[in-house]
């Protein structure tokens, strides 16, 4: 088949080698490079890396419902359209070019966390299990049917970076099961519950700081979901503390102010009263400094009794 696949970062790559392993014709369109880093160099997309190095046709755009992108698009002629985190809305003009429509692959089990961030929300709000999901693209957000689902469990101290890294791998694998059972005729629309559907937001920088009020489960829960970017923080004396890495203790009490610094020692380590249970804190970073052990920065600052807001 000629394919067209539309993808962008980390994720989708997994998925486009496996298809650069198979005999289907490919295009590759992504997003444009963008300035990254503290020197703001240009950087192309994961997606358009991996697909110039195979010798693929490329495309970049901003925007592949419109002008020459669109015309490119429609010259190619596909026989199926992929999109795996693409990161544009596609019109049903889009939609309408190939033979067998557009298949999603979405890093949730559908209807849950349908949009942006579904791979950090499944974390943030506590999920121990979640997947991919193939769908059949509609002009709605993640609301088309669904194609065929695998789960996967989430590891308890799991950052949202890890379980991508998986989630990436096993959408290869549910994508390449998609395409042949689309080939031998044995393909299956399931249409989606739409009143048990939940969705998530793009995850801003704006979203990231945390709020002591809340479970040290859920905190620690937060953290993980932050993790790579933006990556959680909190206040003090003014100063934006960033938190890579905690661990929550339910069956620990403090009757101090959610926040409260109750232990603070190199040898001990640094433990934050929460709303319910205590949070410890194992890796963290103060501005202009790199992420350290906690119990390296308390053989620095003395911690006890302050307040993270």
């Amino acid at each position: 088949m000629r394919i067209a696949f539309l993808g962008t970062p980390e994720f989708a790559v997994p998925s486009l080698k496996m298809l650069c392993e198979s005999s289907h014709e490919l295009f590759v369109i992504s997003q444009p490079d963008k300035a990254k880093g503290r020197g703001y160099k240009c950087c192309s997309p994961a997606v358009i890396c991996e697909a110039r190095e195979a010798g693929l046709h490329t495309l970049q755009t901003d925007n592949i419902s419109n002008g020459d992108s669109l015309q490119a698009l429609k010259d190619f002629k596909p026989d199926l359209m992929i999109t795996a985190a693409f990161g544009q809305i596609l019109t049903q003009e889009v939609l309408d070019i190939p033979k067998y429509g557009c298949i999603n692959v979405h890093a949730s089990l559908l209807p849950k966390y349908r949009g942006a961030s579904p791979i950090q929300a499944a974390i943030i709000y506590g999920e121990t299990v979640t997947g991919i999901t193939t769908m059949l693209t509609d002009i709605g957000l993640d609301t088309g049917d669904i194609l065929l689902q695998r789960e996967i469990e989430i590891q308890p101290d799991e950052t949202a970076g890890e379980l991508t890294q998986r989630l990436a791998v096993l959408g290869s694998e549910v994508l390449k099961d998609t395409i042949i059972a689309l080939e031998n005729g044995t393909l299956k629309r399931i249409p989606q519950d739409h009143s048990t559907a939940t969705k998530c937001r793009t995850i801003k920088k704006s979203m990231a700081k945390m709020d002591f009020t809340k479970s040290a489960k859920q905190l620690h829960d937060f953290v993980r979901g932050m993790n790579p970017s933006p990556i959680a923080y909190a206040s003090l004396n003014d100063v934006a503390v960033k938190f890579y890495k905690t661990r929550p203790h339910m069956d620990m009490h403090s009757d101090e102010r959610p926040g409260t610094v109750i232990i603070a020692s190199p040898k001990q380590g640094l433990f934050i009263a929460a709303g319910e249970g205590v949070l410890e804190v194992l890796e963290m970073q103060y501005p202009n400094s790199r992420c350290m052990e906690a119990k390296c920065v308390l053989n620095s600052k003395r911690l006890l009794g302050e307040v993270f807001s």
